[in-house]
């Protein structure tokens, strides 16, 4: 079997790759981008081209010094207290408008005063010359009403184009009860109405002493049973909770027993009528006996007293 010999194929010897040719042909641009770059290039000539002094607005200087101008006064205004003054003496700016338009508050109707002032409920209800019916805010004013320890229950409405109509329902003043040296105005319950300022409950009842609040209704019975006698009782104070000392007008003491202390003030008002012991010289008179009465007298009157039984045991022994 004989030998073939096959003829290879001759190549090209292969060129490297450095000395291939290399074409410089110029990137195309997109229409888009070259239009886009003319109108740049055109811009930024034009821009260079005109002055900036004529791209402004002709009276943009005029509006720029009449706004710092307006500024320069406006903080003026405000540094220097003059904003202030004129809030406190014409109120809110939007108030000062709506009294403006004809809507301020010119009349105040209030029903169901007794023991408060006009003045006062409109404090309480923050109103004032100042304060217009539009921008009043009379959910917020029966608020304020409501927090007053004197009112149990408010009612405000607006009525246009310029009325405030209020109807109150007053806590009723019962009685004073004083307690760590302060007076307060209590309600039949004990509940505390208000601090003592003034003297416009002075005509009240005073009870004295811790817990003498919650039982100034008992204090009340008992003081009924003295008549007339009770316009001399001043003031009643609680003794450890279990009874009560009556204080009078002319400082005497009375003390009451923990029973039956109705019948004991009886007994004082029987005292005055046969005795006139308001008269004497007594500092306190003790009742929480049933079947005796104890007097305490000054030093004036013991002394005086104590030379009376002197000089009437002096007559027995001169008589003997």
């Amino acid at each position: 079997m004989s030998a073939k010999t096959v003829a290879m194929p001759r190549f090209a010897p292969a060129r490297p790759l450095s000395r291939l040719p290399v074409a410089h042909a110029a990137p195309q641009l997109l229409v888009g981008e070259q239009r886009q770059g003319r109108w740049m290039r055109r811009s930024r000539r034009s821009a260079i081209a005109v002055p900036l002094a004529q791209r402004l607005p002709a009276s943009l200087g005029t509006w720029l010094a009449l706004g710092f101008l307006t500024l320069s006064l406006g903080t003026g205004f405000v540094l220097g207290g003059h904003w202030q003054t004129m809030q406190d003496n014409y109120g809110e700016p939007r108030h000062m408008i709506a009294r403006a338009l004809g809507f301020g508050i010119d009349r105040v109707t209030i029903s169901g005063l007794s023991g408060l002032s006009e003045q006062e409920v409109l404090v309480a209800a923050g109103i004032d010359s100042k304060t217009s019916l539009v921008f009043f805010d009379a959910d917020e004013a029966r608020k304020q009403l409501e927090a007053t320890p004197l009112i149990r229950e408010a009612a405000v409405r607006k009525l246009y184009p310029g009325e405030v109509s209020i109807q109150l329902t007053e806590r009723e003043p019962y009685a004073l009860w004083q307690v760590k040296g302060e007076l307060f105005v209590i309600a039949a319950d004990g509940t505390v109405i208000d601090k003592m300022d003034d003297g416009r409950f002075a005509y009240l009842p005073l009870v004295v002493g811790k817990d003498a609040n919650n039982r100034a209704a008992e204090y009340l019975a008992i003081r009924s049973q003295a008549g007339a006698f009770a316009q001399h009782i001043r003031a009643a104070t609680l003794v450890s909770g279990r009874r009560w000392n009556l204080k009078l007008d002319n400082g005497m003491d009375v003390r009451l027993p923990e029973t039956k202390p109705e019948a004991a003030v009886q007994r004082l008002v029987s005292l005055e009528s046969d005795y006139r012991i308001l008269e004497k010289d007594v500092l306190a008179i003790d009742l929480r006996q049933p079947d005796r009465v104890t007097m305490r007298l000054s030093e004036e009157a013991a002394a005086a007293r104590a030379d009376q039984l002197k000089s009437k045991s002096r007559k027995k022994r001169g008589e003997a």
